[in-house]
């Protein structure tokens, strides 16, 4: 993969809107309170515009969405030290962190798609909601901040200012 940095797991990210141009985002199962966008790792021999599509799907249920654009280059961010030396146990690797490709996604049907539990791969996330731009970077993990806030610059062009949360949304019920 060209460009991709030395030292970092390959990564992708989604960023996913609907019609009102609000971000999906996802609360994960193992640390409460932990809103993220979908993001997953790219097999071996996998494109990452491909390992978007299947990360989408296999997190969330969704099929119907479009991608509308992508982030030009890797972005990349750092473990903390206890994340670090959990994840390379559980994906035995020496990994600083992730470079990731970013892509901006549309969703072409209803959000009753949705299906954080869909049997595809273990759920990883408790509920969903839509928000905005700036909801996404405000709730995200420390560490993380800073590549959402360079995935809403680079997207904030195919955005608008009508997104208006919604009601957060339980796989539990």
């Amino acid at each position: 993969m060209d460009g991709l940095p030395s030292g970092y797991r390959p990564n992708v990210g989604v960023c996913l809107i609907n019609s009102d141009n609000q971000i999906f985002v996802a609360s994960r199962l193992n640390v409460p309170g932990a809103w993220q966008m979908p993001q997953g790792g790219i097999e071996d021999n996998e494109e990452p515009r491909s390992a978007a599509i299947r990360e989408l799907r296999e997190e969330t249920g969704i099929v119907s969405a479009e991608i509308i654009a992508e982030v030009p280059n890797w972005l990349t961010y750092d473990f903390p030290p206890a994340v670090k030396a959990k994840v390379n146990r559980l994906w035995g690797g020496e990994w600083h962190g992730q470079a990731q490709k970013w892509f901006l996604m549309k969703l072409t049907k209803d959000e009753s798609e949705i299906n954080l539990a869909n049997g595809e791969a273990d759920p990883e996330f408790a509920e969903w909601k839509w928000a905005s731009p700036e909801e996404v970077v405000e709730q995200a993990v420390d560490y993380k901040r800073p590549t959402y806030e360079e995935v809403v610059r680079t997207f904030r062009p195919y955005f608008n200012e009508k997104g208006i949360t919604s009601k957060c949304k339980s796989s539990k019920w």
